[in-house]
């Protein structure tokens, strides 16, 4: 995982999803295209974004409890965490500058 992104797993979220105000998750799997498509922007918002928001990826087929909480049911699927609570979520592989402005408009 890039330094400036976290691991996500079914044992740690609670935690995460409690420390942190401002939190995104990446939904993937090592096997989606789409998800290796969308990787890089993600890690590059990740960079801009450090100290403001957390970035975290989750594998879905390592962490099947978080998927059934959310839904997970294609992805790569970005959640965005205010609070702790789901304010907004992203389906699919989108330019930087849709997920640029769904921070804007969720954070």
């Amino acid at each position: 995982m890039a330094g400036n992104l976290i691991e996500i797993t079914d044992d740690n979220f609670e935690r995460i999803r409690k420390e942190n105000s401002k939190l995104i998750i990446d939904c993937w799997a090592e096997w989606c295209g789409p998800c290796r498509m969308l990787a890089p922007i993600f890690e590059k918002l990740a960079a801009e974004y450090s100290g403001k928001i957390v970035f975290g990826k989750m594998n879905t087929d390592h962490n099947p409890e978080l998927v059934r909480r959310f839904r997970i049911m294609a992805i790569p699927t970005l959640l965005f965490f205010r609070d702790g609570e789901v304010v907004d979520q992203i389906v699919g592989v989108v330019p930087k500058e849709e997920i640029a402005e769904a921070i804007k408009r969720n954070f």
